[in-house]
C-alpha cells in the first residue's frame, strides 16, 4: 500500500470524471 498508488488512483479517476463531465458539457452545448 503505497501512497504512490493512491495518488495515482486519485489522479486517474480525477482525469476521467472530467473528460465525462467535459464530453456531457460538450453534448450539451
Amino acid at each position: 500500500m503505497n501512497l504512490t498508488y493512491w495518488a495515482a488512483g486519485i489522479a486517474a479517476a480525477g482525469v476521467l470524471l472530467y473528460l465525462v463531465v467535459a464530453l456531457l458539457n460538450a453534448e450539451e452545448l
